[in-house]
């Protein structure tokens, strides 16, 4: 069932068909693709686990078997052990990278069974690693075993190629790419014998975990959306806007916050920005596959993203650009599907704020101080549960999107809080 470490270069990724994928993958031939012509950016697997399991030393985990350690004297406390594996969905090489910590640190070969799980799906362009200064505290509640997945397709999960529906209609396509996810994540949690979860994920894996908690409600036992994508409904005017310059609005910054610029005059070059985008969003492009495009200077585009998170040290930066830059250079496979699921502007092709009515499961969404995700999605589906079912809403301080990294201490006291609400 189990592979360790076994993440794929660009030299051996397979490409096989089950059931809920397409095998053609999506063409890429008419755009030259600077990182065929400079091989130096794939990363070999030893380096791979070695930048992965640094990371996690930085946030006090211990990767069993692995030669790299927390530094106990600086962090004041003692390492808790997790074991990384790739779980195996389907016969046809498929697998999930998984990270798993046991109640108490224990190994995951630990007999006795806890009460609950936590499963925690990253958000897009990021993988089990963005979880690094969450994973000790959330390993200290008692009774508890923590997971962490990639997505397949993701994060150092294997890279199946993938095709969406564009041509079928909007609702196959959407319906295509949902099912690609929600299903592997079905059979992982088949094969790795967990009968109820508690559902933890941050903007994509949000979105995702959505539509799985609607889909198989009877496997979930709370769902944490950590700053969803994909809930309201986009305005009507969205694409004819970005055809003309406009951005779309996303955030819930005051009026007045930033200086406001004349948006009655678009210049040509923006609205030709915008449009380029749109097209290459439309056809199922996505950031990494620009990062990726960049060969030698894709390292920088990734250095200059994590540089943004100024309240983490300039050695947690690095580890955190080391990590990103080895999964923006694996093979492209399902971030493609990006564009299936969203519009232009990250509004969902098919919003998650009538969907979630219906759902039958506890709620609780999480959102920055100053997320570019408004908050106000989650108080409307919230609004339209109408008490039906528990409903919890927070706003981390100090922090943005990544609130789990702007500010751990506060994102990590809101999950455990919700973690021991969850019925025996």
């Amino acid at each position: 069932m189990f592979k360790k470490n076994s993440t794929p270069s660009l030299a051996d990724t397979k490409q096989f068909q089950p059931p809920w994928l397409l095998h053609a993958a999506a063409s890429r031939s008419g755009i030259l693709s600077l990182s065929k012509l400079w091989p130096w950016g794939i990363i070999d697997t030893r380096t791979q686990n070695t930048q992965e399991h640094e990371l996690l030393a930085q946030g006090g985990i211990t990767v069993v078997g692995s030669s790299i350690t927390p530094n106990t004297e600086t962090s004041g406390r003692s390492p808790v052990l997790a074991e990384i594996m790739d779980v195996d969905i389907d016969s046809h090489g498929n697998y999930i990278h998984t990270l798993v910590i046991r109640n108490g640190g224990k190994t995951v070969e630990a007999e006795a069974q806890p009460r609950h799980n936590l499963v925690m799906t990253h958000g897009y362009f990021t993988g089990v690693g963005f979880f690094y200064r969450n994973y000790y505290d959330l390993s200290k509640v008692e009774g508890w075993d923590i997971y962490s997945i990639d997505w397949l397709g993701m994060g150092r999960s294997s890279r199946p190629t993938y095709k969406g529906c564009r041509a079928e209609g909007e609702d196959k396509r959407v319906s295509h790419a949902e099912e690609f996810f929600v299903e592997s994540l079905e059979e992982w949690r088949k094969r790795m014998g967990i009968e109820k979860m508690t559902l933890c994920g941050h903007s994509f894996g949000g979105y995702m975990n959505s539509v799985y908690a609607l889909k198989y409600p009877q496997h979930v036992e709370k769902l944490v959306l950590v700053s969803p994508i994909g809930l309201p409904e986009a305005p009507p005017d969205l694409e004819e806007r970005m055809r003309n310059g406009y951005a779309p609005s996303n955030t819930d910054k005051p009026k007045g916050s930033e200086p406001e610029s004349d948006p009655s005059k678009p210049s040509m070059q923006r609205v030709l920005l915008f449009r380029t985008a749109m097209s290459l969003w439309d056809r199922n492009y996505t950031p990494q596959w620009l990062v990726r495009s960049t060969g030698p200077f894709s390292r920088r585009l990734i250095d200059w993203y994590i540089g943004r998170f100024s309240l983490l040290t300039e050695e947690q930066r690095r580890g955190m650009a080391a990590y990103s830059h080895q999964i923006a250079m694996l093979p492209e496979s399902s971030a493609s599907a990006l564009g299936d699921i969203l519009r232009p502007g990250a509004f969902a092709r098919r919003p998650l704020v009538g969907r979630l009515s219906a759902i039958s499961v506890p709620t609780t969404f999480m959102y920055g101080s100053h997320d570019w995700v408004e908050h106000t999605g989650g108080l409307e589906v919230i609004r339209r549960i109408g008490g039906r079912v528990a409903t919890h809403l927070y706003r981390v301080p100090n922090a943005g999107h990544n609130m789990h990294i702007d500010n751990p201490a506060d994102f990590n006291r809101f999950l455990v809080s919700e973690m021991k609400g969850v019925r025996a």
